[in-house]
């Protein structure tokens, strides 16, 4: 390992796999340690945001080019769901900022990239401002890039607000995704993403996250008044979310990482319960709560269920692997055609992955309860926060959709759509 340091703050850059996951499973055990008080006191994890940075972790994805490790997309899932078994908001708050690493990576100019990767390896954080509140879908977009003078403008200025910005009081940058109506000398109307300082002149960052899980993940409100925008820090969507590049498979990957985290840990969590403070049912006949024959059928269904969600979990990650190996040429299958297939399979997997886990993890973080018994109820003992923020979560991208596009894919082969939550 070696150290990265640029103004603010330093960062170590790791060097193998095996050392990504290694310190993942040490962060995790920290992390794990205060998860419950700080869930209970939604008390903000900036010590721990800080941890992660200086770890090294969330450069994982920077391409070697720019000296990152830039691991598969199988390996980053996997420290995902090693944080989220600990602290599920933890994991969800660099959920974005790898997402919008993959479209620098994919689509941003070179200096975008040199500037955005450097920071990165530094320690920096991106966090998203994406999705709207009061559009009639959430693809509807409200926020609007004007640009400045006349013919080919180099500045603009971004005006909006967004909701749902996980991250974002813990970002020094903002990836803001937003519109642009009219033709600006090269940009034609289009949805772009503009990375912006956090601390921009005219933005706002608003700490009113109030949901019943993930309560620490900063995913509030940020305003945008009047923040100037230079030509050279827009990104355009589409190329990422047109064509077949992985892009959506990757991020939902991540988001199933997540769930599957937050199954394991329940589970994990209701095995410590009922060996040091459960009592056996009278009725068991027996001195200790694991030696009830009926907790221990009980576990023993419950652990076949998560390790499915894990297995198929790491099927999806290895056809994303895949497919990003085919997009971008390295992996042998070159063309259109062989990334377009590839892309489609990955994203089937995810899809699967995602139907398993949206039911595996609400009903492990229930009975958790079940197992434990009246005592694992009280109010102090935190274990409650499983299923909330695995209830929380899984409404991300419902899955009676992944239903639709699997079963289309398997009856019909028709491909599924490049629009990034698939």
């Amino acid at each position: 390992m070696t150290a990265v340091s640029q103004g603010r703050r330093s960062a170590t850059r790791i060097g193998t796999d095996a050392e990504a996951l290694s310190v993942a499973r040490e962060l995790a055990a920290e992390f794990a340690v205060g998860a419950a008080e700080r869930d209970r006191e939604r008390r903000l994890p900036h010590a721990e945001i800080d941890r992660l940075s200086e770890s090294g972790l969330l450069a994982l994805t920077v391409p070697a080019r720019f000296g990152g490790l830039d691991v598969r997309p199988s390996v980053l899932t996997e420290v995902v769901s090693i944080l989220a078994a600990a602290d599920a908001s933890i994991a969800q708050i660099p959920h974005s900022h790898f997402v919008y690493l993959n479209l620098v990576r994919l689509s941003a100019g070179p200096a975008l990239q040199e500037r955005i990767f450097t920071d990165v390896l530094a320690g920096g954080r991106v966090a998203n401002a994406q999705s709207e509140r009061g559009g009639k879908t959430i693809a509807d977009i409200s926020t609007r890039l004007s640009p400045v003078g006349e013919g080919s403008p180099t500045r603009f200025v971004l005006d909006g607000e967004k909701f749902y910005c996980t991250g974002s009081l813990f970002a020094d940058t903002l990836a803001v995704l937003a519109k642009s109506d009219v033709a600006a000398g090269d940009l034609a109307p289009a949805e772009y993403v503009a990375f912006i300082p956090a601390d921009a002149d005219g933005v706002e960052i608003v700490d009113d996250w109030d949901a019943v899980g993930q309560r620490t993940t900063g995913s509030g409100t940020v305003r945008f008044t009047g923040v100037e925008v230079g030509v050279e820090d827009l990104v355009a969507r589409a190329p990422a979310t047109s064509t077949p590049t992985g892009y959506g498979a990757f991020a939902q990957l991540l988001h199933v990482a997540i769930d599957v985290g937050i199954a394991r840990g329940a589970l994990r969590e209701a095995a410590e319960f009922v060996r040091t403070k459960s009592r056996p049912w009278f009725e068991a006949e027996v001195d200790r709560a694991v030696d009830d024959p009926l907790v221990v059928q009980r576990f023993g269904e419950l652990e076949v269920d998560v390790a499915t969600a894990e297995a198929t979990l790491a099927v999806a990650g290895r056809r994303v692997d895949s497919a990003v190996g085919a997009a971008s040429g390295e992996s042998g299958r070159a063309g259109v055609v062989d990334a377009s297939i590839a892309v489609a399979e990955a994203s089937i997997a995810v899809a699967t992955a995602k139907t398993v886990a949206d039911r595996v993890a609400p009903s492990v973080a229930s009975a958790l309860f079940e197992v434990s018994g009246t005592r694992s109820a009280a109010a102090g003992s935190g274990l409650d926060r499983y299923w909330r923020d695995a209830r929380t979560h899984t409404l991300h991208d419902p899955v009676r959709w992944k239903y639709q596009h699997i079963g289309r894919w398997v009856l019909r082969g028709e491909e599924p759509p490049l629009h990034g939550v698939i």
